[in-house]
């Protein structure tokens, strides 16, 4: 046959003439992979093939809908056949071969706009090319159109001819997108393009490579990325639902998709229809075989195949997905080399790892994943840049993609997944002296790994940490800096996070442990500032669904106090708080929030506080949720300090319409205190103390805690729930309450069992504390200590005669103060004092005249609490009253000249006691009506005869008293004379 005239190629070709090399563009290598004139004269059967197959791809060719399938079919039909002749076998041989169709690689290049879409989510397979390609014009773009898998979702199945003009709602460019291929027909077709990739010269696809122009490389990685999505193995279970579904055809698919974008007619309900009034026979066109009408067979019946057929088939599958990764893995490598000494490098090699990471996350072999990950060793080596000064979400990608690989069943994966890692921490190190930046990624990785993925193995993730811990300590080369340390600070970290997070799904259903939890999760997370915010608010939702307001006030103040001190970081504004100090009168708890971790950098260099938060708009946003859970917990006190911080940023943004609603609500706050002045309006917490004993409570072994529990709840409250809980947790007679609060010997506890020890507890404060402590709520917030009292006596009984009635003070000071983020903290000091007798009779002397002066004081006067005082002081006592207490301890001059000062403080107390008595009097006089004169006539004779009686051992003198203090005995009254025991 006489060769074709020369004519313009079929292909399309752009108007940019900028190409990756310095030299000019190969004519005659352009020409072999173009449908040029010289090609088709050269390869006269290869062209006109070629030519065939272009024209039925065009968008806007008639009728070419129903030639897809036919031309694509042909092509691959003729590949399949020289890859079966053995005089094809030799390697060279084929390239030859391949030679004759690389056009195809151009074709297929630019009907990419109507393949299928493999991809999982819309538009994932144009995000390549848009972010290479900056002038998309005369290129086809499809940017600004209806995905063709969204209207295929619309219709049903394929789309019809013409009917994609219907949809565009982009320019009148974006119709040349023409309509989609089929799912079947792309597949085939991405097939013979991986074919020719896999067996053409590599010199020859470089050279060709290096005279593409940067969207027409765009576009090849795309294709590459849509080869990876349309061939991933899906698993046999999948491939098997498919098989017996898939490339189904259907001629009304048109008018359905017209009638469903149009609203004529639901295109469900239609196809219903037809269904019904469809002959007995089927549709014609589903029929395989026409032989005769009664030996047809509709294609959905091919599930029926025998199972090894089914395997031997998910097996090809398997093959055929690793097959094609490899020759993507090799088709990108050609271009790293191409784009080596490029101008616009940068942006080509982000795209190149971006196809690459998703190889990675997609279903591979073990075969493909060796190499894959040995070719983004090489990529992160070679040009540490795209990770490391470029975008945050490459490094953020490839850490939950090595990660992921960590854990893999499979050792090899794991050992490369492992080496990768390490070598990704070693390039950061030396590039900056730390790795911050992957060990925040990582970080952030895991949680989102151990979060979303079910089949997750905790166990093999494990031994991957340790093989890297390994390697670090291994490693000559930087042996004397300090990233040996901070690798294995990183696994410590990322250790404690994973058994927290695994241990989350296990005490669901037990708040404390929960939220402990998610505090030490947190605190994992101190590096890495965005994601330790994003914890404290889960941990303030948590405890606002659980009522605890206060505890979700904390975890938003901390969360602004960490804002704040990025915020300061990065500028210095007077109107900003200068860090987590100016949140100190807040809750003194706030400092940990201090950025003092030494491998924090700047925020804005490293990619760090890139959440909305960390702004000056979300900083306030933060302040006024706080104050809001402030307000519901009744802490109005509080309120009034976070509105300090908050205050001078409204006002130098002049947001007065904020300001005016920031006054009215501090207007509210200060109004409600005002009228809860005496502070029995508002109750804050009960505390208790609670510790575990016994091998079952694993970490909680031999712990204390304090306990902060809704207010006025009762011991037998918190016993009944924690008993309850932990007899479900653990099974029935295993958990024993521990009724007293004498200290516990474990020696003596079975072993088998769980052991509970709950004691009230009560805030404690030193002399020195309560001149600030003045009102309810300063007695109520920012708790410390906590005290219990034990009664004892010598021969082991808890309560006894009162001569040999003794007691025990435990001081139990927390690492926290409350409220703080989270209702329980560790007890980390304990300290006991035994008081004698005569020092506990003191002791419940000033107590009562305590309450009595608070009785007789308060405003306004409460006259049935002052009764009731009165009554317990003056009134006939019978057990051990103020009477009896004097009559044992002031009736005689004590022996011991060490008890002579108790002995007289004791009496001053008596002395105080009936003072206060005489006030109260005097006060519930006053305030009494006349039906309860005789109830008053009452108490006043009760406190003559009380203080008749009080008479003569009060007026007793100590002369021993009037002599010279010996040395020893001078400070007998301080603290420290007490017999106390640092535990």
């Amino acid at each position: 046959s006489p060769p074709a005239s020369p004519s313009p190629s079929v292909s399309s070709t752009t108007s940019q003439s900028s190409t990756f090399s310095s030299q000019a563009p190969d004519p005659k290598v352009t020409s072999m992979f173009e449908l040029s004139g010289p090609f088709r004269q050269q390869h006269f059967l290869a062209g006109l093939l070629l030519t065939e197959l272009a024209l039925a791809l065009e968008p806007e060719a008639e009728g070419a809908f129903l030639l897809h399938k036919k031309a694509i079919s042909a092509v691959h039909s003729l590949l399949c056949g020289h890859d079966t002749d053995p005089r094809y076998a030799a390697a060279t041989v084929k390239a030859c071969v391949a030679e004759l169709y690389l056009p195809l690689l151009s074709i297929a290049r630019d009907t990419l706009p109507r393949l299928h879409d493999f991809a999982e989510g819309p538009g994932q397979r144009s995000r390549l090319a848009s972010m290479l390609d900056s002038d998309t014009e005369g290129e086809g773009d499809i940017a600004g159109t209806i995905n063709p898998s969204v209207a295929m979702a619309i219709a049903g199945g394929p789309l019809a001819p013409g009917s994609r003009a219907s949809i565009s709602q982009g320019p009148p460019t974006a119709s040349r997108a023409g309509c989609a291929l089929s799912a079947e027909s792309s597949r085939t077709l991405l097939a013979c393009v991986l074919w020719v990739l896999k067996n053409a010269e590599p010199a020859l696809l470089q050279r060709w490579a290096t005279d593409l122009t940067l969207p027409q490389l765009g576009r090849l990685l795309d294709l590459l990325y849509l080869c990876l999505a349309a061939f991933e193995y899906k698993g046999k279970k999948a491939f098997e639902r498919i098989n017996s579904l898939t490339f189904k055809k259907s001629l009304d698919m048109k008018a359905r998709l017209e009638e469903a974008i149009l609203g004529t007619i639901g295109a469900r309900q239609e196809m219903v229809r037809r269904s019904r009034e469809r002959s007995p026979f089927g549709n014609p066109e589903n029929v395989r075989w026409r032989k005769s009408v009664t030996h047809w067979k509709q294609t959905s019946d091919r599930v029926d195949k025998t199972k090894d057929e089914m395997e031997h088939e998910a097996l090809v599958e398997g093959n055929l997905a690793t097959e094609a990764s490899l020759v993507v893995l090799d088709t990108l490598e050609i271009i790293v080399q191409t784009v080596m000494l490029s101008e616009a490098r940068e942006s080509v090699l982000g795209a190149v790892l971006k196809v690459v990471l998703y190889s990675l996350g997609s279903a591979q072999s073990a075969l493909f994943l060796q190499h894959g990950l040995a070719t983004q060793r090489a990529l992160v080596s070679k040009f540490p840049e795209l990770l490391f000064e470029e975008d945050t979400e490459l490094c953020a990608d490839l850490c939950l993609r090595l990660l992921r690989h960590c854990g893999s069943r499979i050792s090899t994966i794991r050992t490369h997944a492992s080496a990768s890692l390490y070598l990704l921490m070693r390039q950061n190190f030396e590039i900056g002296h730390n790795f911050a930046r992957v060990k925040m990624q990582v970080t952030m990785s895991l949680s989102s790994l151990v979060g979303t993925t079910q089949n997750f193995s905790e166990e093999y993730l494990r031994r991957s940490l340790k093989t890297i811990l390994t390697y670090a300590e291994e490693d000559v080369g930087l042996r004397d800096s300090t990233f040996a340390e901070q690798v294995q600070d990183l696994m410590f970290n990322l250790h404690m996070i994973l058994t927290d997070t695994v241990k989350m799904k296990e005490h669901q259903e037990d708040p404390e442990m929960l939220i402990d939890l998610m505090y030490r999760i947190a605190r994992g997370y101190q590096g890495s500032p965005d994601l330790r915010l994003t914890w404290l608010q889960n941990m303030a939702g948590k405890h606002a669904e659980l009522g605890n307001h206060a505890e979700a006030a904390q975890c938003m103040v901390h969360a602004a106090a960490l804002v704040a001190e990025y915020l300061a970081l990065l500028e210095d504004h007077r109107h900003l708080p200068v860090g987590c100090v100016s949140f100190q009168n807040i809750s003194s708890n706030v400092l940990e929030e201090s950025a003092i971790s030494d491998d924090i950098l700047s925020p804005d260099e490293e990619g760090f506080c890139s959440g909305k938060h960390f702004t000056e708009l979300g900083l306030v946003g933060l302040l006024e949720q706080a104050a809001g859970y402030f307000t519901m917990g009744g802490l109005y006190e509080a309120v009034n300090e976070v509105y300090k911080n908050l205050i001078p940023i409204l006002e130098a943004h002049r947001d007065y319409k904020k300001l005016a609603a920031v006054h009215g609500k501090l207007q509210e706050a200060f109004t409600k205190i005002m009228h809860q002045s005496s502070g029995w309006e508002r109750v804050f917490g009960t505390y208790f103390r609670v510790g575990f004993y016994g091998a079952r409570f694993g970490d909680l072994d031999e712990q204390e805690f304090v306990y902060k529990e809704p207010s006025i709840t009762k011991l037998a409250e918190i016993s009944h729930r924690l008993e309850e809980f932990y007899t479900e947790r653990f099974g029935d007679d295993v958990v024993e309450m521990i009724k007293d609060s004498n200290p516990v010997d474990k020696s003596k506890l079975d072993a088998q069992k769980a052991y509970i020890q709950i004691t009230y507890v009560e805030p404690y404060f030193d002399t020195y504390e309560l001149k600030d402590r003045v009102t309810y709520f300063d007695r109520n917030y920012g708790l410390r200590t906590f005290l219990f009292c034990t009664p004892f006596t010598p021969d082991g009984r808890a309560h006894g005669e009162l001569p040999e009635q003794h007691k025990r003070k435990t001081l139990l000071s927390t690492d926290h103060a409350f409220p703080y983020i989270k209702t329980r903290i560790r007890v980390c000091h304990r300290e006991e004092t035994v008081l004698t007798p005569v020092e506990v009779a003191i002791e419940d002397m000033q107590k009562k005249t305590r309450e009595l002066a608070f009785a007789t004081e308060q405003d306004p006067p409460d006259a049935k609490m002052l009764q009731m005082v009165l009554q317990g002081s003056v009134g006939p006592t019978v057990n051990q009253g103020p009477l009896e207490v004097a009559q044992v301890f002031l009736a005689e001059i004590p022996e011991d000249p060490k008890l002579f000062r108790h002995h007289n403080k004791l009496r001053l107390c008596f002395k105080d006691f009936c003072k206060k008595c005489e006030d109260a009097l005097r006060k519930n006089k006053a305030l009494i009506g006349p039906d309860q004169k005789e109830y008053h006539r009452e108490l006043e004779r009760n406190y003559c005869r009380l203080r008749e009686a009080l008479q003569p051992l009060l007026t007793q003198r100590l002369p021993q008293l009037l002599a010279p203090t010996p040395p020893g005995l001078r400070n007998s009254l301080n603290r420290a004379s007490f017999r106390k025991a640092d535990l």
